[in-house]
């Protein structure tokens, strides 16, 4: 491959294109599992005006990440990541939200994110880190695999019907990088 992938802080610039992963890769991830009618409204433009707004106020613990492809055809947002503070639990660090393009997954590009949230939850002293998932969601093998383990399970009202979700867990962010730059 000619293209090189490069993991950076997102910028507002970057709100459509993390708009576009974000609807392209919910309606291939999410089809079946949530309502069909939630998917097809799905808007590029107004997801594009909140991720801009979010871009906008990171602040404290809060991070948005971008993983951008630099090749001879120019870049390309490739997938995005988030992450701050735990909204309830069970660990103090979130990871929000990691999606990567369809055309770009299993080239390690989630890995490279997944593992640079864990460094920016590190860095403002959160030292463990959770990821909600839809239960039924095949992303959960890659959580697994990234060492996640399931820590809770929870039923979450969504679009009008009750999803079933799972929670993998780290507890050991230093332990989790340093384990990751033994690999590489």
């Amino acid at each position: 491959m000619s293209e090189s992938i490069v993991i950076r802080g997102a910028e507002p610039a970057d709100a459509p294109g993390i708009a576009r992963i974000g609807v392209e890769t919910w309606r291939n991830a999410y089809a079946g599992l949530v309502p069909n009618d939630y998917l097809l409204r799905l808007s590029e433009s107004r997801q594009a005006v909140q991720w801009d707004a979010l871009v906008r106020r990171q602040r404290g613990a809060d991070t948005v990440l971008v993983a951008e492809s630099r090749g001879r055809h120019g870049c390309q947002l490739v997938g995005y990541g988030s992450c701050g503070r735990s909204r309830n639990g069970p660990l103090s660090g979130e990871v929000f939200t990691l999606y990567i393009g369809n055309d770009w997954q299993g080239l390690g590009i989630g890995r490279r994110l997944l593992f640079g949230l864990f460094k920016s939850l590190s860095e403002r002293r959160i030292d463990d880190a959770v990821i909600w998932v839809l239960s039924g969601n095949p992303a959960r093998f890659f959580y697994e695999a990234m060492g996640g383990t399931r820590v809770a399970e929870r039923k979450e009202r969504f679009a009008g019907t009750l999803l079933d979700e799972t929670a993998y867990g780290w507890p050991d962010l230093k332990a989790s990088l340093a384990e990751r730059s033994r690999r590489v």
